[in-house]
């Protein structure tokens, strides 16, 4: 049997929405055996943790149509460490968007490109619809439907990696 192999799930969230969502990946990762799954808020993580990781999972609201700050941090601090040391690394994003979410899951994407990771799913963008400021700094509630999609994503992405798949 192969080494146990390793998930990095690095998130950003400030209203709650995203974290539930990664926690959901967390869970769904963690069915699969021969996996160890590392959840860091974006602000803990670093290079180091990149480094050690077998494959990412990163997640983000959509903040003014791009990534959170604080995952933009972790990205700026981990990038020149990491690069040309993870190519061919398998990785996949979930976006908590108030109506959209696509610019923050092409800004991940250029960056995972820089870092020559392999997407293995496309973007998993939740649309919690907050359209107003009240709506928008509210605590999110995630459906149970959309975080079984989140489940689903983590569960895949970890039997990937087990299997050697990517």
């Amino acid at each position: 049997m192969n080494a146990t192999k390793s998930l990095l799930i690095v998130y950003h969230s400030m209203t709650g929405g995203t974290r539930q969502m990664a926690e959901a990946a967390r869970a769904g990762a963690q069915a699969e055996s021969g996996i160890t799954v590392e959840l860091l808020h974006a602000s803990q993580a670093g290079a180091d943790d990149v480094l050690a990781a077998d494959g990412f999972l990163f997640a983000t609201p959509e903040n003014l149509a791009a990534i959170s700050g604080q995952l933009k941090d972790f990205f700026d601090r981990s990038y020149y460490a990491v690069l040309d040391r993870i190519n061919g690394r398998p990785y996949a994003s979930l976006i908590c968007a108030g109506s959209d979410g696509h610019n923050a899951a092409r800004q991940i994407e250029r960056i995972a490109t820089g870092w020559r990771l392999k997407p293995i799913a496309e973007p998993l963008i939740v649309c919690t619809h907050a359209q107003t400021t009240q709506a928008i700094l509210a605590p999110k509630h995630i459906d149970a439907d959309e975080l079984e999609r989140c489940q689903a994503l983590g569960e895949a992405m970890a039997t990937g990696l087990v299997l050697g798949v990517f």
